[in-house]
């Protein structure tokens, strides 16, 4: 907080902050006689929903001293918001105002007593807070005596016209408040200065190396040079840059192909022909490509053809130097980026300017204007790299598209998969201003002098009532203050990366110049692909945006409602997307980048909720989130019709297709094979390693191949001779090709295909081996297929003790009635004793069980096994061998954390160590998408700088676990065709008293029809 001033002397800390909703009583309240003449009547929801930037002033009890908005066009009906410039330029001398460093103040409030330093300071944190605002001027239809606390701050605009236009005109520049920072050459002079904030915010300098600092300064050459920024002749950052930089080591870490390795092309050989080839060969290099591999075969396979001709070649050299360190104080580390047009003249020759960050390191403000390089994927490195072009100091001028334009923009998306439906819309757009399906579009082009380096359509949102109504678009806008007009769809989006710390402006200016409020941008399911829709690249939208929650539907009983029912448009079903969300106000609204590597392994309820968590954060962007899951993501299949296993009504893929995860994350196919604590990362079945700074296991349990016994039949043996436990030891053979083990859907679809092949002709038996629900799933969906019931086994195996697949014994005679109409064949308490009589197993054509009484021979065509239920092998080996505490579970405490502060564990792979002597309560007694839930609160106490830290908790409360309140839902189709739903609260695994009678509305709900 600041100190400000009233004009009576009395003092309040304040402090500036985004204004809210909630504001606008408050703000209300302070609009008085004075500021009507100037900005007429106001609506103040209006003016905070549609503003670019509101701001608040408020002391240490958040009571309201002032508060300011800005747009970026005038106030008023006095010129058309898309024509001011012009306007501007005609009547006035606008002293350099663009869209791109100009806003324009709609209403500024506050205290009488305290008007005059609000203003002040809003001014101040408004133009520290945006680094390319240079002026905000306030131009206003309604002619009247300013307030003095503006008169004080702005000044006249000269007029360029007379009489010119009935109206005031005033401006307020930048260095009246916030001056940019000066910046020149390091002096030896400056060391106490920046040893000041290196001690503040940085351990980098050791206390015995004193004087490694000057000695840096010191050493400059044209290679390695230093430059510091100064307030009032004092040093307040100081910036080290080298032109040594290792090129070869960064392209073996980097995706550095669309920056040509960060070389300049250099010609050997001055020929004109060669000149056109070369031209030609940087149009390749700087084409936003969705392959970029492709782009590098075009550029050798130029090189050979050129080198075969004789006519010269190309030898490249550097064009990067690096930043090795930087420092700036707090307070003025908003205009960090007065350093890079500085540095660029250090370097002349030189196009890029590298920075490489750890990961774990927070963003700080330079690198806001920086573009982020994501690694190979056969490199670990250590640090982020982020890339600055000198092109990017030149400012982006946005415009509607001409019909001229059309050469630069199929340039601009040459090598792009989907151009020619961007093109074919831009066409459309010429010639009727309308797409192929009659909604009309809107073209503009980004231009940097003269050159187009983007290109963004957008089209007449049709589904404003469906967003609506099926997404919680209201988190972010209050929906009846925009009219239907002003929603938009991004169609295509394409945007050289050299400029993608414009694209904040590119969309604040599409609004504009389209009269818009809300642009919306949908991502669909591989499965649902909409391949007309060109976006290049994604992260930039991404960066923006804010994801929409989905809306928890109603299914409405149309036929029953008739003219009652809602709207089609509501009702109607639509392909499943993601959508984001783009605002005016959005557009002046930062997020916070985390660059932390976050690896979860497991496509589990838990895993999949505590990535939806975060990749809803709508403050937050994370750039490195993985999923390693043996089957890739669940989404990509789709859930439809396949049934085998029960759901516990998680997720569907219609719900998966509604989460922003595919854009959010990277997902690795494969098992997790190895975890390595000393080098932090996951060795995954392939040879593939992903380096993580925060694990995450929540692999759950699996299903695994029954060991059989192996027990000779020749001779009567029953059950209770077997030895305990050894049908639970793990099976090492090899596995039969007709043996299925289902465990999530791509097992499923692959049992499916196997069985329409190879089984539903034939007379074979198919054997379902288990005790619980899924293998009656299973027979369901057998009988489903038209396997006839006498052909169907199912082998069950003693029961846990107290366990039973239905809590309800009229749901047990209901399935056991429809499967013996069915003529099912059902075996009780049978152990797996031999498959092929002990031969090779593959293909499996008998089996054999120990039961109570004589051993069970069968004939099998196929085996689908849903016994055997834990931890997956690969999962405790790798937990095993790196030492975590295992003990029939990974052990973690009540923060999810391992032995490990870097790994955590959640869902049912875990238990609570022992120390809470609460072995009845495990995470695998809960809903595990709560479990995920919390797990996401819990970590994002480490990033999210909104929230409190946490409390250390109470001596007494130190060993107590969460308790979840969710329900557990188990659902399926069962035999008969009844539809069953099981719904329980959480309960112990083992009660240490007697049982406690519950009510049916508190214990569970189970419903069969």
């Amino acid at each position: 907080m600041r100190t400000v001033t009233s004009d009576s002397g009395r003092e309040e800390a304040a402090a500036v902050r985004r204004s809210e909703s909630a504001d606008a009583q408050g703000i209300a309240g302070l609009i008085g006689p004075t500021a009507l003449p100037v900005f007429g009547k106001v609506n103040v929801i209006q003016l905070l929903e549609k503003a670019n930037l509101a701001v608040t002033l408020t002391n240490e009890k958040d009571d309201i001293l002032a508060h300011a908005s800005f747009f970026d066009y005038p106030v008023g009906d006095l010129v058309d918001q898309a024509r001011w410039e012009s306007f501007l330029q005609k009547h006035f001398s606008p002293e350099n105002c663009t869209p791109l460093n100009t806003l324009f103040l709609h209403l500024f409030v506050a205290q009488p007593d305290f008007a005059t330093a609000s203003v002040k300071e809003i001014m101040r944190a408004v133009f520290n807070a945006i680094a390319e605002l240079d002026h905000i001027c306030l131009l206003s239809p309604n002619i009247d005596d300013l307030e003095p606390p503006l008169d004080g701050v702005f000044e006249p605009l000269q007029r360029l016209t007379d009489p010119g236009p009935q109206c005031i005109a005033l401006i307020c520049h930048r260095q009246q408040h916030c001056p940019r920072l000066h910046v020149r050459p390091a002096r030896v002079e400056d060391h106490d200065d920046i040893m000041n904030i290196f001690e503040q915010q940085t351990k980098l300098l050791s206390a015995n190396q004193p004087y490694i600092l000057a000695e840096v300064i010191e050493a400059q050459t044209e290679e390695n040079q230093t430059a510091v920024c100064e307030i009032d002749g004092a040093a307040v950052g100081f910036i080290s840059v080298t032109s040594d930089v290792d090129l070869k080591q960064l392209c073996d870490n980097f995706e550095l192909s669309e920056f040509n390795g960060l070389y300049k092309p250099q010609q050997t050989k001055p020929d004109a022909a060669l000149t056109d080839t070369r031209d030609d060969e940087e149009e390749l290099r700087q084409t936003q490509s969705s392959s970029s591999q492709q782009v590098t075969e075009l550029l050798m396979t130029h090189e050979e053809e050129t080198q075969a001709t004789g006519a010269g070649g190309f030898s490249e050299k550097p064009s990067a130097f690096s930043i090795q360190f930087f420092i700036i104080d707090k307070n003025y580390e908003m205009r960090s980026v007065d350093f890079i047009p500085y540095v660029f003249k250090l370097f002349p020759d030189l196009d890029f300017c590298i920075i490489t960050v750890p990961t774990l390191s927070p963003e700080f403000p330079l690198l806001q204007s920086f573009l982020r390089v994501p690694a190979c994927d056969t490199s670990s490195p250590l640090h982020e790299l982020y890339i600055f072009h000198r092109n990017g100091l030149r400012p982006v001028d946005v415009r509607p598209a001409l019909a001229a334009d059309q050469p630069a923009v199929s340039d601009l998306v040459k090598g792009l998969r989907l151009r020619k439906s961007l093109l074919q819309d831009l066409d459309c757009f010429y010639k009727t201003r309308s797409g192929p399906d009659g909604v009309p579009l809107q073209a503009f082009v980004a231009q940097v002098d003269s050159q187009v380096v983007g290109v963004l359509i957008i089209r007449d949102e049709q589904d404003v009532e469906y967003i609506c109504a099926n997404y919680n678009i209201e988190n972010f806008i209050y929906f009846s203050h925009h009219s239907y007009e002003e929603h938009a769809q991004i169609r295509h989006f394409v945007l050289k990366p050299s400029f993608q710390h414009f694209t904040k402006h590119l969309f604040k200016e599409a609004l504009r110049l389209a009269h818009r409020s809300c642009l919306h941008h949908r991502v669909y399911p591989p499965c649902h692909s909409q391949e007309n829709s060109c976006v290049h690249h994604l992260d930039f939208i991404l960066n923006c945006a804010v994801p929409v929650r989905p809306r928890r539907q109603i299914i409405y009983p149309l036929e029953e409602l008739g003219t009652n029912a809602p709207s089609r448009r509501i009702t109607e079903d639509q392909a499943p997307f993601a959508l984001s969300l783009i605002s005016r106000k959005l557009t002046m609204e930062p997020k916070v980048t985390i660059n932390a590597r976050i690896v979860v392994v497991g496509a589990s309820d838990t895993g999949l909720s505590f990535l939806e968590v975060l990749s809803f954060c709508p403050h937050l962007r994370f750039n490195n989130l993985t999923l390693i899951s043996t089957h890739g993501f669940p989404g990509d299949y789709n859930h439809k019709d396949i049934g085998f296993l029960s759901t516990s009504h998680a997720y569907s893929s219609r719900d998966l297709a509604h989460l922003p995860l595919h854009s959010c994350i990277s997902v690795v196919t494969g098992k997790m094979v190895g975890i390595s604590r000393k080098s932090k990362y996951v060795q995954v079945s392939g040879g593939k390693k992903v380096p993580y700074d925060h694990l995450v296991l929540c692999t759950g349990l699996q299903y695994r191949v029954p060991r059989p016994s192996g027990v000779d039949l020749s001779q009567p043996v029953t059950n209770s001779q077997l030895q305990p436990q050894s049908a639970h030891r793990r099976y090492t053979g090899p596995v039969p090709s007709n043996l299925f083990t289902l465990n999530d859907l791509y097992d499923c679809m692959a049992a499916h295909r196997w069985l329409c092949a190879n089984f539903l002709e034939l007379e074979d038996n198919a054997i379902v081996y288990g005790n619980n629900i899924d293998v009656y799933t299973t027979v369901e969906t057998l009988l489903g297929l038209g396997i006839h019931g006498s052909r169907i086994h199912l082998v069950l195996p003693p029961p846990e003790l107290g366990h039973s697949c239905f809590s309800d014994p009229a749901v047990e005679k209901a399935v056991a009635t429809a499967m013996e109409k069915a003529e099912v064949q059902v075996h009780r308490n049978c152990l797996l004793a031999q498959m092929n009589n002990g031969e090779h197993p593959d293909p499996l054509t008998s089996v054999s069980f120990t039961t109570d009484a004589e051993p069970l021979h069968l004939q099998c065509g196929v085996f689908i096994n849903l016994s055997n239920k834990g931890v997956d092998y690969d999962a405790f080996r790798s937990v095993n061998n790196c030492f975590l505490v295992f003990d029939s579970r990974l052990v973690i405490d009540a923060t999810f954390q391992t032995s490990d502060s870097a790994i955590c564990g959640a869902g049912p792979l875990t238990k609570f160590s022992r120390c809470y002597h609460t072995d009845e309560w495990s995470h695998a007694n809960f809903n595990s998408k709560e479990v995920g839930q919390d797990l996401a609160a819990v970590m994002l106490r480490l990033f999210d700088p909104t929230l409190e830290p946490a409390d250390e908790p109470p001596s007494e409360m130190d060993r107590l676990v969460p308790l979840y309140k969710q329900a557990k839902i188990q659902g399926g189709k069962l035999p008969g065709g009844y539809n069953y739903l099981h719904v329980t609260k959480p309960s112990a695994t083992k009660l240490t008293g007697p049982p406690v009678k519950h009510t049916q509305t508190q214990s569970r709900y189970c419903h069969c029809w």
